[in-house]
């Protein structure tokens, strides 16, 4: 792609059926377990995108076969029963706090040393806590700058390994560090146990663990709010596991529907999806529009957009696409409880606010959310910050506006790497 985007206006209803690649949350997590598991896993479904090439390349760095077929969207997993004995590893992550998160905790099953690092931007986001908790279960972890909290991390598994017993994770800041100790868990020399301090963030992911955990044999013990768990050792079996679309990917299909007043039907979802971020389409009917939960298909058609104020810590991650369809609406939009979404590829919060500004929409940040007011998008180059979901969601006004640019259009290969070909294919289908 060349170094900006100008979306294709189309100031007309965009309807049409669209399936977006596999889920890179499912994608990882299956990896992961299938990494673990003992035997040898087929994956169907799975993403092809940056932030899982590096979660293919690390496991295979780690002395793992691991057979990646991209015509077929299919990856064949020979796992390591819990334990691996590749004596060192110099991983390379980008900006993939998946990645680097799962893999420290996988780390902690092998036997030799192991050093994790990033782009510049991966220096700057925490990992101190997940880092604690795995030293407080007999692990040998630390980060090389311990006063930042953040990556490079090591780790010494020559020396300690995952040994067991207690230990705390706060659950303000990433949900994925408990996702991670959970996964891990089940290779641990003894029970561990599990106690999340503060309130959960972005609890339907760790729910979509706990079931995929399931699904490749491995329980659980945990309370119906997801504040503690207990898990036994246990050796994850090998399965053959389709990945569901993206969800997240699909709220912005969803939301062209709502700004142009389409209908878009997206392939391979249904309500009872793994993800959480399916109901964004139910956040969408809030504000005004019909939604069809079909047995295989979501469809979303637009209707006149009201705006609403939302907790919308559940599904954080379409919380940037919410932001873009606001603008559209009769009245102002209120987003609450996503502080935690300062600290992914970008201040995710400060970026929106600042790109809805240079569009000319009035828009207002505080701690943890963001307000904003109904406008007509100026013309403008839309900073995207090397976080794919700022270039996404941020296509929707240019649905509506001509002259809106997408600088660095190419970094969606994190998640999407043929977001825009989707796209436009879609548009040009409704004029």
């Amino acid at each position: 792609m060349s170094d900006a985007k100008e979306v294709l206006c189309v100031n007309a209803p965009v309807s049409g059926d669209v399936r977006p690649p596999g889920s890179k949350s499912i994608t990882n997590r299956a990896l992961i377990l299938a990494a673990l598991a003992g035997g040898r896993s087929e994956l169907h479904g799975v993403l092809n995108s940056q932030d899982t090439q590096v979660m293919l390349d690390s496991l295979s760095g780690l002395g793992l076969d691991v057979r990646h077929d991209t015509s077929k969207h299919s990856c064949s997993v020979a796992g390591c029963g819990g334990r691996f004995v590749q004596p060192d590893a110099d991983l390379w992550l980008e900006n993939s706090g998946t990645s680097i998160r799962f893999l420290t905790s996988f780390c902690t099953v092998g036997n030799g040393q192991y050093r994790l690092d990033g782009v510049a931007r991966m220096r700057e986001r925490p990992i101190a806590d997940l880092v604690s908790a795995l030293n407080a279960l007999g692990a040998d972890v630390y980060c090389e700058d311990p006063t930042s909290g953040c990556p490079p991390v090591c780790v010494h598994g020559e020396s300690r390994r995952l040994g067991g017993g207690a230990t705390r994770i706060a659950g303000n800041i990433s949900s994925q560090f408990l996702s991670s100790l959970l996964m891990a868990a089940p290779a641990a020399e003894a029970a561990v146990h599990l106690e999340v301090d503060g309130e959960l963030v972005s609890k339907p992911y760790v729910t979509m663990t706990l079931e995929m955990m399931k699904a490749f044999g491995v329980s659980a013990e945990y309370p119906e709010d997801l504040s503690s768990f207990r898990i036994a050792p246990q050796t994850y079996c090998a399965q053959s596991y389709d990945i569901e679309p993206d969800a997240s990917a699909a709220s912005y299909f969803f939301g062209a529907a709502a700004v142009t007043g389409g209908t878009v039907t997206v392939q391979g979802l249904t309500k009872n999806a793994l993800q959480g971020d399916v109901q964004f389409a139910a956040v969408l009917q809030q504000m005004g529009c019909d939604v069809q939960w079909n047995d295989s298909s979501v469809t979303v058609t637009g209707r006149s957009l009201h705006g609403v104020d939302i907790d919308m810590n559940a599904i954080s991650d379409t919380a940037q696409t919410l932001s873009t369809v606001a603008v559209f609406a009769d009245s102002p939009t209120t987003i609450r409880s996503v502080g935690h979404m300062r600290h992914k590829e970008t201040d995710r919060i400060s970026a929106v606010v600042t790109e809805l500004r240079r569009a000319g929409i009035r828009a207002e940040e505080f701690d943890d959310g963001l307000r904003v007011y109904p406008g007509t998008p100026q013309p403008a180059e839309i900073q995207t910050y090397d976080d794919h979901r700022m270039a996404m969601s941020f296509s929707l006004l240019g649905l509506r506006a001509s002259g809106i640019r997408i600088l660095d259009p190419g970094c969606t290969a994190k998640t999407y790497p043929n977001y825009f070909e989707d796209l436009e294919r879609l548009c040009r289908g409704s004029r």
